[in-house]
């Protein structure tokens, strides 16, 4: 059964609710609350965060401009639109001005879809021919996208619930240590592994276009045998559903960064948030930063899958979502 599935189950009759799940898939269910309050939820998406919200949250290029206009540093980018789409919205934005543009930022560059989730397609590209190759593979399933500045820096989630910072993580992208007689393809099948026997999914793409092209980077391959003790960075992208791993930061989150969070979650009209920001050190005062994207729906299975304390939190998350819930229900009446 899947972690948010089992969870929900879980914690419901600790406030007396029912719930029902679809008993083929167990990604789709219903709660029934004790004061008579209907809801359903899917996979990660409950209805905590108002539509207009999440529809916002859900669009990376609305979401950066709504993030700016409150004052907030969000990342240098704008979007671009297939030709097709261009001529239909009447507007002149299309890939070629997209790789004017992030000829004008300077390679590499990020790009990315507008609205897809879980890091799908976000590539770094360091020239011409890896802009276009990736453009393509987007607009095979999306008619719009993002060319961002590339920033250095710590990749972070700060996960926020009804004005409180639940969880805090750092996002590492996926990587492989050497062991001397291993080659890159056995270490990623024994990583691939290690996440199922967590609880993780089988979620490392061997396929996946920008693997072979990072490591083409490297002068590597699948081939290639690791000296002992190095380590390989095999994504560019920091994404847990993508095979990155997390360190629990939530104890140590300095409070110029707890607030940030809060803010955020406040002017973006979301009671749940997941607040992907890229500094230094979240652990120390707040002297730069930039928000890479802001999550509506956002998903704890990885990070359940670091501990039992992880898992605790993960937890209360959704016992507090249930709790706004069923609060709601109440106020409406």
């Amino acid at each position: 059964m899947p972690l948010v599935t089992s969870i929900i189950q879980k914690i419901a009759p600790q406030i007396g609710a029912v719930v029902v799940i679809d008993p083929e898939y167990q990604l789709v269910g219903h709660i029934t609350f004790k004061n008579g309050h209907k809801a359903f939820f899917s996979t990660t998406k409950l209805n905590i965060n108002g539509f207009g919200s999440a529809e916002i949250a859900k669009d990376k290029g609305y979401s950066n401009f709504f993030l700016k206009h409150f004052g907030y540093k969000v990342t240098q980018g704008k979007t671009f639109f297939s030709h097709k789409f261009c001529e239909k919205i009447a507007n002149d934005r299309n890939i070629d001005v997209g790789f004017e543009y992030a000829q004008s930022l300077g390679f590499p560059v990020i790009v990315k879809p507008i609205n897809l989730s879980q890091g799908k397609l976000v590539t770094k590209v360091h020239n011409k021919t890896e802009y276009y190759q990736v453009v393509k593979k987007i607009l095979r399933i999306n008619s719009g996208l993002i060319v961002e500045k590339f920033y250095v820096g710590k990749d972070y989630r700060i996960v926020v619930v009804e004005n409180e910072v639940i969880a805090a993580y750092q996002r590492l992208p996926l990587s492989v240590i050497g062991d001397g007689k291993s080659n890159i393809l056995e270490l990623l099948q024994q990583k691939q592994e290690n996440f199922i026997q967590s609880g993780r999914k089988k979620i490392i793409d061997f396929d996946d276009f920008r693997i072979k092209r990072k490591l083409k980077r490297q002068n590597l391959n699948f081939n290639s045998i690791i000296p002992h003790g190095k380590i390989i960075h095999i994504l560019d992208n920091a994404n847990l559903s993508s095979g990155g791993e997390a360190i629990d930061v939530t104890e140590s989150i300095h409070p110029d960064f707890q607030k940030l969070a809060l803010n955020v979650a406040k002017d973006m009209g979301l009671r749940l948030i997941g607040l992907d920001i890229m500094t230094h050190d979240i652990t120390r005062p707040m002297v730069d930063y930039v928000i890479i994207e802001v999550n509506g729906s956002p998903s704890l299975t990885h990070y359940a899958s670091i501990g039992d304390v992880q898992i605790q939190r993960v937890e209360q998350l959704y016992l507090k979502i249930l709790q706004a819930l069923e609060k709601d229900y109440n106020n409406q009446n």
